[in-house]
């Protein structure tokens, strides 16, 4: 019979040096930077003082929210977003004031001991307030829990929003329907698709629809850029702001360039809500009654609407004209970004709109 073994743990292992703390600051930084997700990071802050000490200087932050809370920043009346989304967009906006965001936080302490909070802010949980925290942000990206638009199921509605301290771009891809073409099956070119507007958009209402998207998108997307001018007043290190939603609908976006303008500039808010004012704007609509995309996804409606501050005038020339070109194929992702590049080859409608 074999003699049982033991197992001994080895002395030369058997010291109290902490490999972690062998990593030099730069390098945990690099790995925090990689992490990005604001709920994570304040798990890390709270594993140790170090890292307690280092989060606040990370360059990228990712902040999703998923619940807003009352105006008055009551937390136990904090409203679950899986509920139906509010069909006034302006009430869903006041709502989205005030967020609440990460529960890690509360037990992070600050770097210098004393038993004081982190982040003793939290008690409304706004997303400037939780951010305020962060002294080095570089790139932030902030995602609401969902669109802001309210559609009918199976309609199409994406946008994208370019902002200094007022509109620059924006392009919105809409359709009536979305469907999945099924394999094999060969469509029938409509007799009203010769390349122009089919006299029945301007008569079963197709034109006032595509209004509506449009106005409900660039309202959307400036009450948006209202709600980011603490964070990005109180974040010069800022060189990059992504503002998202879950649902994939809208996307604003600013640069570097865009930032610095924003902060050399007067906002313009408008006097009827808490937005920034529109602009009056030049549009340029296409359309196609039916779209074939990858995947084997029909669109029907299709509609790409282009649209800029009519204040630009023709400065630029073909290179303002090759950048608009290049936002707009960019704008979307995947199957939409090939109905996007289709649209801009259609026959281009003009139109005007005052600002508002």
């Amino acid at each position: 019979m074999l003699p049982k073994a033991r197992i001994h743990a080895d002395p030369a292992l058997d010291f109290e040096l902490d490999l972690f703390d062998c990593l030099p600051d730069s390098l945990v930084l690099l790995i925090l930077n990689k992490v990005e997700d604001v709920r994570s990071l304040g798990r890390c802050s709270a594993a140790s003082k170090r890292l307690n000490g280092l989060v606040p200087h990370v360059h990228d932050v990712c902040v999703k929210i998923d619940r807003v809370v009352a105006v008055d920043g009551d937390g136990e009346d904090a409203l679950n977003l899986t509920s139906p989304k509010p069909r006034n967009i302006l009430s869903h906006f006041l709502k989205l004031m005030l967020f609440t965001i990460i529960k890690p936080f509360h037990n992070a302490r600050g770097p210098n001991g004393a038993g004081r909070p982190l982040f003793p802010q939290l008690a409304h949980h706004s997303p400037a307030q939780v951010l305020r925290s962060f002294t080095h942000v570089r790139n932030l990206h902030i995602e609401l829990p969902s669109g802001d638009v309210g559609t009918e199921d199976g309609v199409l509605l994406k946008w994208r929003a370019e902002y200094g301290s007022t509109l620059q771009n924006c392009v919105i891809l809409g359709g009536t329907r979305v469907d999945r073409k099924p394999v094999g099956a060969e469509h029938e070119p409509s007799s009203e698709d010769n390349g122009s507007m089919p006299e029945s958009f301007y008569t079963n209402g197709g034109l006032k629809l595509r209004v509506v998207w449009t106005i409900s998108s660039l309202i959307a997307a400036s009450t948006r850029h209202y709600l980011l001018r603490s964070i990005i007043k109180e974040h010069p290190t800022l060189v990059s702001l992504v503002l998202t939603d879950a649902d994939g609908q809208g996307t604003l976006t600013m640069g570097a360039e865009q930032l610095k303008e924003f902060r050399e500039n007067q906002l313009s808010a408008s006097a009827c809500s808490n937005r920034t004012q529109v602009p009056a704007c030049n549009m340029k609509l296409k359309y196609a009654p039916y779209l074939e995309l990858p995947g084997g996804i029909a669109l029907q409606g299709a509609t790409l609407v282009a649209i800029k501050p009519s204040t630009e005038g023709s400065n630029g020339g073909h290179v303002s004209r090759k950048e608009t070109d290049a936002f707009i194929s960019g704008a979307f992702d995947g199957p939409f970004k090939f109905a996007a590049k289709a649209l801009m080859k259609r026959r281009t409608y003009l139109l005007e709109m005052n600002g508002f």
